[in-house]
């Protein structure tokens, strides 16, 4: 909690009382969110999902100050690797496997997230081994090309082995079970109906808990200073002893697994899988919601993936009753509204807060 609200370092009563608060807020507020439909619910879902996403990439982006704009590319990693251990295509498309399990492939939820946290960081490790030597513009212009690269195999990876299905997509993808609950069926506890978007929610709220605690140990840790000495000057960070290759490839690796795991838990949630929801646009979305919300500091980064996954889908709901309201007509399409407000408030940030809303003191030193 110090780390959230650096004046209760001092005062251990102070800062056990705020974490209880928080964590009672954190609690109710599915509980709350679902009065007014689970639609308000889903998207608390997929804001945490986010915010693993936005973490993820501050390892590499705000500890080591490495451009990444293919990190969606981990995301779609963990996502088709839950698909595909967990639905009936490979089954269905493969002899052998059919022969192996005819039930199908229902693998443990306990099995797939650690090996796509484990496959995404060995794709991030074969992306950063060829980019050690690239800095500034031409990491970033590599690092795009690398996600588009995943996204166009996986697009076309369904001939002359049908591994992805292509532009279709995976289905029927099992959720999450956790023992004898189904996340994806109501849960009945004393007499109280838990939704599926709820039982979800406290589902990846631990997840999120686990990866901010990790994070911020990283970056109190000799590997996350020595991040940020390569982000200060990395010349100046191999003269002082500091393996800048190995340094490196741990940031692309620790990072991609995050995103390994958020896409996994993407997959579960939605039970489908397709290239479309991995294209640049999301890349461009998790690096802005790092930069706008302060690069390196995890509280920032927090705050910047709420506010900027959460400002164009309140719009979503908003925009044309609220147009209605003051002019009595819909004069401007809601989704072209909605990415109008939310590149403007981009712009407006940048212009007004250029370390973002909630910048690390000292860049990142306490």
């Amino acid at each position: 909690m110090r780390h959230f609200f650096p004046s209760l370092a001092g005062n251990p009563r102070a800062a056990f009382a705020a974490t209880l608060a928080m964590a009672l807020a954190l609690a109710v507020l599915p509980l709350v969110a679902g009065l007014a439909g689970n639609a308000w619910v889903r998207m608390l879902d997929f804001a945490l999902l986010y915010i693993m996403l936005a973490v993820g990439l501050n390892i590499v982006v705000g500890y080591a100050g490495l451009l990444d704009l293919g990190y969606v590319a981990f995301y779609a990693v963990g996502a088709y690797l839950y698909a595909l251990l967990s639905s009936p295509h490979l089954q269905e498309n493969f002899a052998w496997i059919a022969a192996v399990a005819p039930d199908g492939l229902h693998n443990s939820i306990w099995l797939v997230v650690p090996l796509s946290a484990g496959l995404a960081a060995l794709f991030g490790v074969l992306l950063g081994a060829p980019t050690l030597r690239l800095r500034g513009d031409y990491l970033a212009i590599v690092t795009l090309g690398f996600g588009e690269i995943i996204r166009i195999f996986l697009n076309n990876l369904n001939a002359p082995l049908n591994i992805t299905n292509g532009p279709q997509g995976i289905s029927n993808i099992d959720p999450v079970s956790i023992g004898p609950v189904d996340l994806s069926k109501p849960l009945l506890i004393g007499g109280f109906e838990l939704q599926s978007v709820q039982l979800y929610y406290y589902l990846f709220l631990a997840l999120t808990v686990l990866v901010i605690i990790t994070s911020i140990r990283l970056q109190d840790s000799r590997l996350g200073r020595a991040w940020m000495a390569i982000r200060e000057d990395e010349v100046a960070a191999r003269a002082m002893g500091i393996n800048t290759r190995n340094v490196k490839l741990l940031a692309f690796a620790m990072g991609a697994s995050f995103g390994g795991v958020s896409g996994a838990m993407f997959a579960a949630f939605q039970g489908f899988v397709s290239p479309e929801s991995f294209v640049l646009s999301e890349s461009v979305v998790i690096v802005a919601m790092v930069v706008l919300g302060g690069m390196g500091h995890v509280p920032g980064v927090v705050l910047g993936a709420i506010l900027l996954y959460a400002i164009p889908e309140v719009l979503r709901y908003a925009a044309k009753p609220v147009q209605q309201a003051l002019f009595g007509a819909e004069l401007v399409a809601p989704e072209a509204l909605r990415m109008l407000v939310f590149g403007l408030a981009m712009v407006l940030i940048m212009l007004r807060r250029p370390a973002g809303l909630w910048p690390a003191p000292q860049h990142g030193r306490a």
